[in-house]
């Protein structure tokens, strides 16, 4: 059974292996999280580049997150994506 998640920035449910998850821990360190298990809230992305430039262009984290995001996150999210 596949677990399904939705993308924040095209809005389609995919499995949640296909993507990229994005965590905010309690002391509101924002990472990528590879194995999909770290605790805090979670946002998912899909690797692709289109959702990656939405993700970037409206600032998708902050408004998931509800705080103010760093460049370097999102510098990090398109370094994961793009390889």
């Amino acid at each position: 059974m596949e677990i399904m998640r939705m993308c924040i920035a095209c809005r389609q449910m995919k499995d949640k292996r296909e993507m990229l998850r994005i965590v905010k821990d309690k002391e509101n360190n924002i990472f990528i999280d590879k194995t999909g298990k770290k605790n805090g809230r979670g946002a998912y992305i899909c690797r692709d580049i289109d959702c990656l430039s939405k993700l970037k262009k409206q600032k998708l984290l902050n408004k998931a997150f509800k705080i103010n995001i760093g460049e370097e996150v999102y510098k990090s999210i398109e370094e994961e994506i793009l390889g």
